[in-house]
């Protein structure tokens, strides 16, 4: 099979993706503003303005339609909605929709997000993700939005990445669990909302009482937005990683996977489809997680070139779950634009082979659409198919926007 022999399937989604808080700007309700602006806290730099997308969405909008894309997935932003405890405000939930009625006026088929690691300050204050009973916030917040935008929504997801912390933790790029509820900033941050319980994911947070409370919130809001209005497909976004064992190290790696990915995939077994989100490969030893080999080819983000995990995660998801695959994510943050297109082109014939041996995939969203905040590193990495000027918000086309828009066009590498 050639790129050019292989057509992508009828309906297939082609789309890209961003997130509220890291392209909006002035998301000045949310845990994690509070935290990019506490001394100690592990961000680079405040989020600022980020893109404006919040007010400059028409134009954006009209901008990834024309390149040839039929699918925008976005995230709602919690803080906007419920600013305070019981609190909704109609001024953003109108917001978004005309945000998806833009997405239909330009044939996009927009995916919602509804929790993109952002959430208010009150619900940080009351213990956030830590706390289980919590989850019913969550529940209540997922359904008055879908009350107000199911009915525009193509595809929704209700929590991106919930095993994201555990992910970071195993490679030791993030403290124990232990060390974050001591950690300086997460005690400046409570002091400064008043609380003692202050919690916020994924920076400061006991991961591993946040996961419960994760797979509680989400079977939560399935129901809720199942029950409508509008009738489209619900389910959850995992980073998944490929992770591959050096020989007699398969039992290390499958109890890591099991940890991380698996007790979510048994929970999303119920759902309409999985969201699987994959940037490079995760290699184990006797010992545990191994770093990448020396002089292996690296991302800004400092992890391996590795396109073709997307195949192997899309395959262990789908033969997990039983469930029809939407890659929500995948990319690749550097300079190098001929460096991304490579990266996308060789993950994307990974995505041909799973088609090919009759594994559901449905689509394919890349991250991202712009160069945003990436949380802790703030704007230096660069995942955008759009560069953005940080001062005159004006975008610029890389040539890895035009080139995918025409694989979305053409429905073929």
């Amino acid at each position: 099979m050639t790129d050019e022999q292989f057509l992508f399937p009828a309906g297939f989604l082609w789309g890209v993706a961003g997130a509220a808080h890291q392209i909006e700007g002035g998301n000045s309700n949310s845990d994690c503003w509070l935290l990019e602006h506490i001394p100690g806290a592990p961000f680079a730099e405040p989020s600022g303005d980020a893109c404006d997308h919040y007010h400059r969405y028409p134009d954006d909008i009209a901008l990834i339609s024309s390149l040839g894309f039929n699918t925008y997935r976005f995230s709602i932003e919690w803080a906007r909605i419920e600013p305070e405890e019981g609190e909704f405000s109609h001024a953003a939930l109108e917001h978004y929709r005309r945000m998806l009625i833009t997405c239909h006026e330009h044939n996009l088929t927009p995916i919602v997000t509804y929790h993109h690691f952002t959430s208010p300050r009150w619900f940080a204050a009351k213990g956030g993700w830590e706390i289980s009973a919590n989850a019913e916030y969550f529940a209540r917040y997922c359904e008055r939005a879908t009350a107000a935008l199911g009915d525009l929504i193509g595809a929704g997801c209700t929590l991106n990445e919930p095993n994201v912390g555990l992910l970071i933790q195993e490679g030791g790029h993030m403290p124990s669990d232990d060390e974050i509820v001591k950690a300086p900033f997460r005690v400046a941050a409570a002091k400064a909302v008043g609380s003692d319980t202050f919690s916020a994911f994924p920076a400061c947070c006991r991961h591993r009482d946040a996961r419960d409370t994760f797979l509680k919130a989400h079977r939560l809001a399935f129901d809720v937005i199942k029950a409508g209005p509008g009738d489209f497909p619900v389910g959850m976004t995992l980073a998944m990683a490929d992770r591959q064992a050096l020989p007699g190290s398969e039992d290390v790696r499958d109890r890591a996977r099991h940890e991380i990915d698996d007790v979510f995939l048994d929970v999303a077994r119920d759902d309409d489809y999985i969201g699987v989100q994959t940037y490079t490969r995760s290699r184990y030893g006797a010992e545990g997680p191994l770093p990448p080999e020396e002089g292996v080819e690296r991302t800004q983000m400092g992890y391996e070139f590795w396109p073709e995990a997307l195949e192997a995660t899309i395959r262990y998801a789908a033969d997990y779950t039983g469930l029809p695959v939407i890659v929500t994510e995948n990319g690749i943050g550097t300079q190098d634009d001929m460096r991304r297109i490579e990266y996308v082109r060789r993950a994307l014939q990974g995505v041909q082979r799973c088609l090919s041996d009759g594994i559901a995939v449905r689509g394919y969203c890349y991250w991202s659409v712009f160069d945003n905040f990436e949380w802790g590193f703030g704007y230096r990495p660069q995942f955008g198919l759009i560069a953005v000027d940080r001062i005159t918000q004006t975008r610029t086309l890389k040539p890895s926007a035009e080139w995918l828009g025409r694989v979305a066009r053409t429905n073929t590498l």
